[in-house]
């Protein structure tokens, strides 16, 4: 990595932390002159993880993570049509893995005519939509129940989660940064979903627009990672352009509400 991309995470970092910094701070912070401040900071910006304002930088993340019940009310009828195509990848005898979060708990919903599927979550409410479907062999990951994502987590849940050979992986992100960048709020859950990452065949990502043009604290994937991404309707022209600089695809939904 060189001098300036290494500066780059460095400020990020530093920016993310603090919240808001003044240009005179970065100055000082990073041993630079005013140009070369404004320099990083508008390639800061272009990836979308900063804001500018008056006289210095914020980030642009969700600092904290909804509680669980009020994000499940949030979008629910475009949550609803992403589940229900992403379940048209699943095949008879799929071994997947469905994420924690409000937008992948709708997919067992869609799933219920799918014969000998083994389930691989920590996702509390897939489990519980799970249970009446024998056909549905569910295998939940270890963890004391996070209630804020109401899924298990633990240090060690990704690297029991490296044990299995997952063929598609169905993943949510709290944002999707302007520049690509696949995050969510919860190091436990960073390691749960990079471990899912690696060892899929197939990754697809399940978001609402809302989750585009933001970023949260941790960066756990690229959206190059991802094989496909579906997405509702009223996501930004400007996605498209980034999914197809990153040779994803991307299927568009229309809500079911």
């Amino acid at each position: 990595m060189g001098m300036k991309s290494f500066r780059l995470r460095r400020m990020e970092q530093y920016i993310l932390e603090k919240d808001t910094v003044s240009m005179t701070e970065l100055c000082d912070e990073f041993g630079i002159s005013m140009n070369t401040a404004r320099l990083d900071v508008a390639q800061l910006v272009d990836k979308g993880s900063i804001k500018k304002v008056y006289g210095g930088v914020t980030s642009n993340r969700q600092n904290s993570l909804v509680p669980f019940e009020e994000r499940k009310m949030k979008h629910a009828g475009y949550k609803r049509a992403v589940c229900k195509a992403a379940a048209e990848l699943v095949e008879d005898g799929d071994i997947i893995y469905i994420d924690s979060g409000t937008t992948t708990m709708y997919l067992i919903d869609f799933l219920k005519d799918r014969k000998n599927i083994t389930i691989l979550t920590h996702n509390l409410n897939a489990i519980m939509r799970a249970i009446p479907y024998p056909d549905m062999q569910i295998i939940c990951l270890p963890g004391t129940l996070d209630r804020k994502t109401n899924s298990f987590v633990a240090a060690d849940t990704g690297r029991v989660l490296e044990r299995y050979n997952i063929k598609k992986a169905f993943i949510a992100a709290a944002g999707i940064s302007l520049g690509g960048d696949v995050t969510n709020s919860s190091p436990m859950e960073f390691e749960v979903k990079k471990a899912a990452i690696d060892n899929s065949n197939h990754v697809f990502l399940l978001i609402d627009s809302s989750k585009y043009g933001k970023t949260s604290l941790l960066t756990f994937a690229g959206l190059s990672d991802m094989e496909k991404v579906i997405v509702d309707k009223d996501v930004d022209k400007s996605f498209l352009e980034l999914c197809a600089g990153n040779n994803v695809k991307v299927q568009l939904v229309d809500s079911l509400e």
